[in-house]
């Protein structure tokens, strides 16, 4: 990426090197794979009450620890497997959010037989298409929207832990259900090229 670029890109990135990789190549873009849309909501409930740089440099751990956000054996965790979880360094540790992950992918499993796919259960709430912002600075970017209210309200009513409406917010944004982009950052254009 030329220099200009790097100095254009949204400056939530702190010019972290893993950050600038996320930026440019998986935030905002528009996501269809269920198992990808399940990590990310897995991750989005872990960064709750952290910042997203602490999860995503741990982002490989969690990988690993949690068997590739596959949610069939995460549904099946026993009680040594938290036990396991809540050991590992590696990743947050935080009880709440290894049972409400278990629970989620639990969730997750009993929706997926109600519906074709949870990409379709997730994209009605921007009716299937993604919502394109025009926000100049960060500042402007809300925490939470009508359409996260919506996504949060509807994951609960099925079952979903750790689906608040700044979390939802957030898990819109990484999944591309919304470009919240800088009108200033490349990626905003190339992510609406993209669609």
């Amino acid at each position: 990426m030329a220099r200009q670029q790097i100095k254009k890109r949204c400056e939530w990135t702190q010019d972290d090197p893993l950050m600038n990789q996320y930026h440019d190549q998986e935030w905002g873009v528009p996501l269809n794979d269920d198992r990808k849309l399940f990590e990310f909501l897995v991750l989005d409930a872990f960064q709750a009450g952290l910042s997203w740089r602490t999860v995503l440099h741990k982002r490989e751990n969690f990988r690993q620890a949690f068997d590739n956000f596959d949610p069939q054996k995460i549904a099946r965790y026993s009680p040594a497997k938290v036990a396991k979880l809540l050991g590992n360094p590696g990743i947050i540790r935080n009880r709440a959010k290894i049972a409400g992950t278990i629970k989620n992918a639990q969730a997750f499993l009993k929706l997926q037989e109600k519906t074709p796919s949870f990409s379709d259960f997730i994209w009605q709430s921007v009716n299937q298409k993604p919502k394109i912002n025009r926000w100049q600075n960060l500042k402007q970017i809300p925490a939470k929207t009508k359409e996260s209210n919506q996504l949060s309200k509807l994951l609960r009513s099925h079952g979903f832990t750790f689906v608040g409406s700044t979390i939802c917010h957030a898990f819109m944004q990484a999944a591309g259900l919304v470009n919240d982009h800088l009108t200033k950052c490349p990626r905003r254009q190339e992510i609406i090229d993209l669609v």
